[in-house]
């Protein structure tokens, strides 16, 4: 199952649902790939769940399905007018019940730079490359080169 349509998530969805929180899924559930830093999202307004595809296709369908809970979390808390967001105690004991997953593992899409000053040897980590003739070592304005990993 290393790519799954939407329909097919609606499905597990509605089954995780089902067996996890003893209550319907009503809603839809889609994919999502512009989710970049996240797993999922529950939409407020629309109650709606939008899973990243990386979930599934950089790891694997238990990390798929943690994901699943903690967005049902969300939902399930927030039709029965609980207390749904992180910092809530609601939503941590639900997940906790369930065996959702508390923070999505990071995608391998965020790939981040290591910089290294020349002079004093200060470590920068960045997510974006940056121009080595532009920017300099902010302690002592020496010069920074990209460290391979």
């Amino acid at each position: 199952m290393t790519f799954l349509k939407n329909d097919s998530l609606q499905n597990i969805v509605e089954k995780i649902s089902l067996e996890s929180f003893n209550k319907e899924f009503k809603h839809s559930a889609k994919f999502n790939k512009r989710l970049r830093t996240t797993g999922g999202r529950y939409n407020l307004a629309t109650h709606d769940i939008e899973i990243n595809p990386r979930m599934l296709t950089e790891h694997n369908e238990k990390i798929l399905y943690g994901v699943i809970k903690h967005e049902l979390c969300h939902y399930h808390l927030h039709l029965s007018n609980r207390k749904f967001q992180h910092k809530d105690r609601d939503f941590k004991d639900l997940l906790t019940a369930v065996d959702g997953l508390r923070f999505a593992p990071a995608s391998k899409l965020l790939i981040s730079y290591t910089y290294v000053c020349c002079n004093c040897q200060q470590v920068y980590i960045r997510k974006r490359k940056i121009d080595l003739k532009k920017y300099v070592c902010s302690k002592c304005h020496g010069k920074l080169k990209l460290q391979n990993d």
